[in-house]
């Protein structure tokens, strides 16, 4: 069975402003049945383990989908999120691949956190397919590869665009700009409009722009899984 290691944030803070935010809910819930009804075993891990703080607005009624309504009345799948496993606890030989769902919070914790940066650089250095969506491509920042240049630089890539960003109005309170940090970090940035479905394959790394493109990233990545015989 492909087993698939899903990595959620585990900060609830955004910035300054008093406000809450955490994981998007549409980013997990939607490639997890991607995952589940191909019949892979998922894993869900956060840095502190635990059940991961949503980020509430991902809830609202204009934000919901089929898929975040069937992962809120599904029993297995939130015993899942409420016992996520420490980040730390996991080893990148027990899984086949690695997706890493948004929402504002990585920027904060996953992003400066080096246990992931270290799973990140020995999944590519396994030849494992990753992907990464919305804001989750900024935690490629301090990624390297073997001899140090930016793990990004040369890479195609997409994320969260700074057009998008500044519709949310929080360009001036993220740490950084997912599109700026990647452009800086040497990738090919490239992306579509505004909450635009899009997704970047480079080899083995697969990105996408936003929470609509959670679920071609996640068929995305089945596809590389399957071809690399996972």
């Amino acid at each position: 069975m492909t087993k698939v290691l899903m990595v959620l944030t585990s900060h609830d803070q955004l910035g300054d402003t008093g406000r809450k935010t955490g994981f998007w809910l549409e980013e997990l819930a939607t490639p997890y049945y991607r995952f589940r009804d191909a019949g892979w075993e998922v894993t869900l891990a956060s840095p502190q383990g635990g059940r991961p703080p949503l980020d509430p607005k991902s809830d609202e009624p204009d934000s919901q989908t089929e898929q975040t309504r069937r992962f809120t009345a599904d029993a297995e799948a939130e015993r899942q999120l409420g016992a996520t496993v420490r980040l730390d606890s996991v080893s990148v030989a027990d899984y086949d691949t690695v997706f890493y769902p948004g929402g504002h919070g990585p920027l904060w914790d996953l992003a400066e956190d080096d246990t992931s940066a270290r799973l990140i650089e020995q999944v590519v250095a396994a030849g494992k397919p990753i992907a990464l969506v919305c804001h989750a491509p900024g935690v490629l920042r301090h990624c390297v590869t073997p001899a140090g240049e930016p793990l990004v630089a040369g890479k195609r890539v997409t994320g969260f665009t700074d057009s998008e960003e500044e519709y949310m109005g929080l360009t001036k309170v993220v740490p950084f700009l997912v599109e700026d940090e990647l452009v800086a970090k040497g990738a090919d940035f490239s992306k579509a409009g505004n909450f635009e479905p899009y997704v970047v394959s480079d080899g083995l790394l697969v990105t996408g722009q936003n929470p609509a493109s959670s679920g071609p990233a996640a068929d995305q990545l089945i596809s590389l899984v399957g071809r690399s015989g996972g």
